[in-house]
């Protein structure tokens, strides 16, 4: 069973960024996770969220429904990011939230094949940033799970 709980803790001890940044874990499921951040702690001298803070936030929603997946499927493995890009649509104006959703069926499952037969994987996410007034950031980033 995925916690909320069990993901925050996992976040301040191995990222300890997200301390800094605020992030606190708003939902979590099979389908999607979601990531929050204020304003207050991430904007920039034009009063508007940082585009370091942003793509963190976005980086983290990922590694964070990696983490998940792995977890439910009893799968011990080291997630990191191979390579991202991200499109910045709008100025982020308000407090935001980073929403990963899972992917199709058939590449959650070739990564589990990977990793069981090569010990490593990787996968292609999806990640929308918003504020409140909807959308505003686009990412793209591929994680690689790895076996120890």
């Amino acid at each position: 069973m995925l916690v909320i709980e069990d993901l925050q803790d996992t976040l301040r001890t191995e990222l300890p960024v997200t301390l800094h940044l605020g992030i606190q874990v708003v939902s979590l499921d099979p389908e999607h996770v979601t990531l929050a951040a204020p304003l207050a702690a991430n904007h920039n001298h034009a009063g508007s969220a940082f585009a370091g803070s942003l793509n963190a936030i976005a980086t983290l929603a990922g590694w964070s429904w990696m983490w998940a997946l792995l977890r439910a499927h009893d799968v011990l493995a080291r997630v990191v990011i191979q390579d991202s890009s991200i499109t910045y649509e709008r100025p982020v104006t308000s407090d935001f939230q980073a929403t990963c959703r899972s992917p199709d069926a058939g590449s959650v499952s070739r990564l589990l094949a990977a990793l069981q037969r090569r010990g490593r994987g990787r996968l292609t996410l999806h990640v929308q940033v918003s504020d409140q007034a909807g959308p505003a950031v686009n990412f793209r980033g591929r994680y690689v799970a790895q076996r120890p």
